[in-house]
């Protein structure tokens, strides 16, 4: 299974990604992994903090985005000459290169080591001025030499001479011109000029309008210039293509050093990111153990609204009564959080080992070979996996991987089949567990296993606080305290009858258990009945004294119901929408009444013609005759085409149609006298 997903890691990556900016950042973060290094993790983590205290006091780096420059410098060592847009982008990230190393040294003197990066940029600053003088608006730059300069102005003179030329034979030849202005048709000077003058005005046809109605001609006073403007164009080429030759080559030796640049920016950009991440969700750096013990203080999931979030206390192999702690069976109401407080606890580990500061005020976490889940269902249709099937098969996966540096944390386990064989494969797992030494969170509702960890050492049970006035769960944690489901009282509450909850209890606890107990004067329920909040059996004042005497608190006291009481809790049925179904009746009339004999109908979906030639009977099938052949077929499927009135006489003989001509002759004999032997075949 997939870990990261379980427990929303990769959710904190496609956060942590948003936040960098260079690809090779973003790949890393892509790769990022639980550190299995100590030494490895500890520079991990200090750089998070680092950059953390840099983001603080001198604000965000200059990084930007590099993509597209490794290839750039590829093409340049090949011999390729480098566009101006790409050479303009190259100098672009030289800028980036100098503001970052500015950066780095201003933060020098806040004394973090972070800041030392600077002395591994070179912002290559003959190079960048070289580019910026050079090359701008992913241009070659007028002033990028002096010959480049003098061919661009001469150019820009040729070119006015041409259009004075054009508008002198244009204000000569008014009358045959179609416009008042000049254009420039492919690449040529041209003016427009009437079809039926074409012959008064000297020069070559470059184009046409649409309609042909006009000329486009090159006058051949500014033809003469053509040659000159061809040439200067071609020597500017040239000179542009020699400074772009010569900075690429510049770039091509300087390779290896903006190499060099470009991996410090993408280590910088992916260590800022984790900076900027535990800012985001107001992180704390963790102490990083290998001592196996886990402790956090007022920790949150990293995705949850903080002001919303209920911070969670937590500690994992601490010593307890001379015995440490490794595993935890966690209690408590459905939607108590328990959930939430596994998946809090291990992806918080996760992060830590990754680097990344954790959710927490305060926390100390231990490495872990590997991460080990099972949460959800887990059912698959495909699979022919059911929710059992799912959890049995990840459990023995998480059995077979788990050693004695695993964190595992387990979902509702031993769940999805029969309660009393799943209370006893969940004990077998939780001893499996505890014999691997691994560190574990499970949660389960099953009493048995609530007493098994309250009798094993190194295991304890924990519970999650339950509001029972609101309903509503604390998403608190009590180690050391098994917690109760508060199913029965949470169905109260929430207006369960008081026979229903009743009829429950008997179920769950034993209908004679309760008849004893009720017998004696006392309380009719259970202790777990009774926080469960079911209604008291015993009727009596003394039965009600006796059972908070037992109890000794009257806090969580549910009073008994009157029989009034009770009446108005009984479930009241609310009217929903009713099936309205029509009478076989009235759909064989419906059938029977659509076609008659003779009628000619169309047959979907093939729409084809065809003959009534047996109406429909009581299932609305009917018979119609094809031009080959008889079917059956149902109404539903059949539009009447032509009715049989207009196309026959009143009295016609359909027999006619449908009928052979044996068939036919035979009928008329009979009609006159008794045939031996005679049978009239029916074709269907």
């Amino acid at each position: 299974m997939n870990m990261e997903q379980i427990l929303e890691f990769d959710k904190i990556k496609e956060w942590w990604l948003g936040l960098a900016l260079t690809d090779g950042a973003k790949e890393e973060i892509r790769k990022t992994m639980p550190c299995l290094s100590e030494s490895e993790l500890l520079v991990r983590q200090r750089e998070t903090g680092e950059a953390r205290q840099m983001l603080e006091k001198g604000g965000n780096p200059p990084l930007v985005s590099l993509a597209g420059i490794r290839d750039y410098l590829m093409a340049a060592e090949k011999g390729d000459c480098l566009s101006p847009a790409q050479l303009e982008e190259t100098g672009i990230s030289l800028v980036a290169v100098m503001r970052l190393r500015q950066y780095l040294e201003r933060c020098k003197q806040f004394e973090i080591p972070l800041a030392y990066y600077a002395e591994n940029l070179d912002a290559l600053e003959d190079v960048k001025e070289m580019i910026q003088l050079q090359i701008r608006s992913g241009q070659v730059d007028d002033g990028a030499s002096r010959l480049l300069k003098s061919l661009r102005s001469e150019i820009g003179r040729v070119r006015e001479q041409m259009q004075e030329k054009a508008d002198a034979v244009m204000r000569a030849n008014k009358a045959c011109m179609s416009d008042s202005f000049s254009t420039v048709r492919n690449g040529h000077i041209c003016i427009p000029v009437k079809k039926e003058y074409k012959f008064k005005i000297s020069g070559s046809v470059i184009d046409k309008s649409a309609t042909g109605s006009t000329l486009f001609i090159e006058p051949a006073a500014v033809a003469k210039y053509a040659e000159e403007l061809q040439i200067l164009q071609i020597d500017e080429e040239n000179e542009e293509r020699r400074i772009l030759y010569t900075l690429t080559a510049m770039l091509a030796e300087q390779a290896e050093t903006m190499r060099q640049n470009m991996k410090v920016m993408e280590k910088l950009d992916y260590i800022f990111s984790k900076g900027k991440l535990s800012m985001e969700y107001d992180g704390t750096a963790p102490e990083i153990n290998t001592d196996r013990k886990i402790r956090f203080k007022d920790a949150r999931h990293p995705l949850m609204d903080k002001t919303v979030c209920v911070p969670l206390q937590f500690e994992l192999g601490n010593e307890k009564d001379g015995n440490i702690i490794r595993g935890i069976v966690i209690t408590g109401p459905n939607t108590g959080g328990k959930t939430v407080a596994i998946k809090t606890v291990a992806l918080n580990c996760m992060m830590a080992q990754c680097g990344l500061h954790v959710a927490a005020k305060e926390a100390c976490v231990c490495m872990n070979s590997n991460f080990l889940c099972d949460i959800g269902d887990g059912q698959n249709l495909s699979e022919n996996l059911s929710t059992f099937s799912a959890h049995i098969t990840n459990v023995l996966d998480i059995l077979r991987k788990v050693n004695a540096d695993s964190l595992v944390i387990m979902d509702e386990l031993g769940s999805g089949t029969d309660p009393t064989e799943g209370m006893g494969i969940a004990i077998a797992i939780l001893k499996e567990l505890k014999k691997s030494g691994a560190l574990f969170l499970v949660t389960t509702h099953y009493p048995e296993v609530k007493q098994y960890a309250e009798q094993e050492e190194n295991i304890v049970n924990a519970r999650m606080t339950f509001d029972r006035e609101s309903l509503r769960p604390l998403y608190q944690m009590i180690i050391g305290e098994a917690g109760e489901s508060c199913a029965l009282y949470i169905a109260k509450q929430l207006g369960m009858p008081a026979a229903m909850l009743r009829t429950a209890a008997e179920a769950a606890y034993g209908r004679k258990q309760c008849e004893s107990r009720h017998a004696a004067g006392g309380s009719g329920n259970s202790r777990r009945e009774q926080e469960a909040g079911v209604p008291e059996h015993g009727g009596t004042e003394a039965g009600k004294d006796l059972c908070e005497e037992r109890r000794g608190t009257k806090k969580h006291e549910i009073p008994e119901m009157t029989e009034s009481e009770a009446e108005e809790t009984v479930l009241r049925k609310e009217s929903v929408p009713k099936i309205k179904k029509c009478r076989k009746e009235n759909r064989k009339q419906e059938a029977a009444g659509k076609f008659r004999l003779g009628d000619s109908v169309m047959i979907y979906p093939d729409r084809k013609i065809g003959i009534v030639c047996r109406p429909a009977d009581d299932r609305g099938v009917l018979q119609v005759q094809m031009p080959d052949k008889k079917i059956w077929i149902n109404h539903k499927r059949v539009k009447l085409y032509i009715k049989a009135e207009e196309l026959y006489p009143e009295d016609y003989d359909f027999s006619i149609l449908f009928d052979t001509v044996e068939n036919r002759k035979l009928r008329h004999r009979m009609e006159k006298g008794h045939i031996e032997g005679g049978e009239i075949t029916v074709v269907e």
